[in-house]
């Protein structure tokens, strides 16, 4: 299989709200450096999939907002290879507006769509288990899902389970389950029948859009209104006027959830989806007392597994605190138990109805 017929879609739209106060509406976490590596959580994801298929071959998938963003960090990436949506509706519009341009430019091609916010420590293995799920998706109608190995109960991402016992490096996937309560996250950790999903999808555009038309059919419609627009100069204005009209789901309700041709790859690739502080804190190196901070003015006392972002000149001296968030960023400090991490994203809806966006 040539590398000149897989193609990457870099999802690079979101605004991080659980990285919030440091993931903003204007800056959000993909372009940020949360890593402390040099390179932002972009340019990291495309420099991997260098090892993949040549740049050419890379698009970002973005909010319109962002485009200059994109070519600042990634200078090396064509102009007509960031596609902007106008709109904010979800992954299964932004999945299908890549999947009808493409498919309108290589009908044969194969396809990666992958979160642009991923920290990935095994890169090479991540790699291996990609090009397996190209040759699968070349060779069979599959929708193919990285399943992430669970390393602990948690609530935050979603499971699926697999039928262990039919097939080779890929199996066939039984059941999703969107975010489960803590009971039945240890129960699926305790089964081994489960992984994570990790939001990394891999098929043939023909694949993808017959599953558009039999699963999705009203959004089929709307992208297949396309096909005479896109990788042409009217490609951009037929998206400002249509794509707002899309519904706003994601790709797991409106294809992976129904399909009955989904499989997954399980892998162990050091993964996280760094959607929230507490994952961050997982992979960052820990300090004394396992605290994570990047700022060496720190003065802590009776204070253990905490994570610290501050501004590299401010002093900050902390007693007796344990299993927090703390975030200092411009006009917003935030501290917040890392146990009740998920209720940041609910925080920032309040700030909203509230009319505080310049919070955001």
């Amino acid at each position: 299989m040539k590398n000149s017929g897989n193609y990457v879609f870099i999802m690079a739209g979101g605004v991080g709200s659980r990285f919030w106060p440091k993931s903003r509406n204007s800056f959000p976490k993909q372009f940020i450096d949360i890593l402390g590596m040099g390179q932002s959580l972009l340019q990291l994801t495309f420099k991997r999939f260098l090892k993949l298929c040549p740049a050419e071959n890379i698009y970002v998938v973005t909010n319109s907002i962002y485009k200059e963003l994109v070519q600042t960090q990634l200078p090396e990436m064509k102009s007509e290879n960031i596609l902007c949506e106008p709109s904010r509706n979800n992954t299964a519009p932004c999945i299908a507006y890549a999947t009808f341009k493409l498919a309108t430019m290589n009908p044969d091609a194969n396809m990666v769509v992958a979160p642009s916010d991923h920290f990935i420590l095994y890169e090479d293995v991540f790699i291996q288990s990609v090009k397996k799920g190209l040759e699968e998706a070349a060779q069979n109608p599959y929708l193919v899902t990285l399943g992430i190995t669970p390393t602990r109960p948690d609530t935050g991402y979603g499971y699926i389970r697999y039928d262990k016992n039919v097939g080779t490096g890929i199996h066939k996937v039984l059941q999703f389950t969107e975010k489960p309560n803590v009971e039945k996250a240890e129960e699926f950790l305790a089964s081994k029948e489960y992984v994570w999903n990790g939001g990394i999808f891999i098929w043939n555009v023909k694949t993808a859009i017959a599953a558009f038309k039999k699963y999705a059919p009203e959004m089929y419609s709307l992208f297949h209104n396309g096909n005479g627009y896109y990788n042409t100069t009217q490609e951009q204005a037929f998206i400002d006027s249509e794509y707002p009209k899309s519904p706003n789901i994601s790709i797991d309700y409106a294809i992976m959830e129904k399909a009955d041709n989904v499989y997954t790859i399980p892998a162990d690739f050091g993964w996280s989806d760094l959607g929230t502080w507490a994952s961050l804190y997982e992979v960052a190196e820990k300090k004394e007392n396992a605290n994570v901070s990047s700022n060496t003015n720190l003065y802590l006392e009776d204070s253990a597994n905490n994570i610290i972002h501050l501004p590299s000149q401010k002093l900050c001296v902390i007693k007796g605190l344990k299993d927090y968030i703390v975030v200092d960023e411009d006009d917003v400090l935030l501290i917040y138990p890392k146990k009740d991490e998920q209720e940041i994203k609910k925080v920032t809806e309040i700030l909203k109805s509230n009319n505080q966006n310049h919070y955001l």
